[in-house]
């Protein structure tokens, strides 16, 4: 029998104001999945388990009022600390760990995630939660993401999703760079296009966007995905390299789009489009004139939240 394996649960309390500059540190450290509580989350808490006390300290009350609290999750072992100092680095808000048991993840986690619409045509479904109704007229997107992969939930990702709708075509060919729980090129898949590729350069990626991909009932005759880092593996740039796509999908950060453009011109075929997110909007003119610097036409630029998509074509 497999040995049980723990987990940390990381907790972030901060101000409202603050919490969009910390969700953008936490993202351009690599995390890709988290959890976000407000005080309404604490009073309905409260109310759902009023029946566990008789009354609330008013410290508390007074000490929750107009908090943010950020929950992540790491392995309790050397790895997991590792990854979490990588998360947390550069960042001052104090936080607390908390041991789980692995039981302890859906009724931790999985909570938070319901399905949800995105755009015009697609609704992203968690597998724990398969078998509800899903909305007329939108395509159903199966997910289970793990426990450090996108979920779908964030800004930029829905900002991505939302591109990938306007601009998947029947039978078009996609190139996923980063695609932690595969959810962009399965959602272009499932949306039409004949195949994709990803890539992601933590290894564990390949599994979780595979088993999602299967879950859509999608096969890898029609998806392909490999680990490495497009910008300095040659071997991966020469496997990317078989083909040019229609569409090139990057959410990620501002620090890796802007090499990546050269990588994306480059892959694209002629008249293909370029969809970058999870950019700052501080940042999105910058990542913009690197997409200019490398050949591509800027076409369109969605905003949410903060987070700043844009979107650019290579020329025919």
């Amino acid at each position: 029998m497999a040995e049980e394996l723990n987990w940390l649960e990381v907790v972030l309390d901060t101000e409202q104001s603050a919490l969009e500059g910390l969700t953008a540190r936490l993202t351009a450290n690599g995390v890709t999945g988290f959890a976000v509580e407000d005080e309404a989350d604490f009073h309905a808490f409260l109310e759902e388990n009023r029946a566990c006390w008789d009354y609330v300290d008013d410290e508390l009350m007074a000490r929750m009022k107009g908090v943010c609290r950020v929950k992540l999750y790491v392995t309790d072992d050397a790895p997991g600390k590792a990854l979490l100092a990588q998360w947390l680095e550069g960042i001052d808000t104090p936080y607390a760990l908390f041991p789980m048991a692995e039981n302890d993840w859906a009724n931790s986690w999985q909570k938070y995630y319901k399905p949800f619409p995105v755009g015009n045509r697609l609704f992203v479904v968690p597998e724990w939660e398969r078998g509800g109704a899903v909305p007329a007229g939108r395509t159903p997107l199966y997910l289970n993401p793990g426990l450090t992969f996108g979920t779908g939930n964030h800004a930029s990702t829905q900002l991505c999703l939302s591109g990938v709708e306007a601009h998947t075509t029947p039978g078009c060919t996609v190139l996923d760079l980063g695609c932690g729980s595969g959810i962009l090129s399965i959602a272009a898949l499932a949306l039409g296009a004949a195949h994709a590729t990803a890539v992601d350069i933590d290894p564990k990626a390949v599994g979780v966007a595979y088993e999602n991909a299967a879950l859509n009932g999608i096969g890898r005759d029609r998806y392909t995905v490999r680990a490495g880092n497009i910008l300095t593996d040659s071997t991966v740039q020469a496997q990317l390299s078989v083909r040019q796509y229609d569409l090139v999908l990057a959410n990620i950060v501002a620090d890796v789009i802007i090499p990546l453009a050269r990588q994306a011109a480059r892959l694209l075929a002629p008249g293909g489009v370029f969809l970058c997110s999870g950019i700052i909007d501080t940042r999105a003119e910058e990542v913009a004139a690197a997409l200019r610097a490398n050949g591509l036409t800027v076409t369109g630029r969605r905003e949410q939240s903060g987070w700043v998509a844009l979107t650019a074509q290579r020329g025919s």
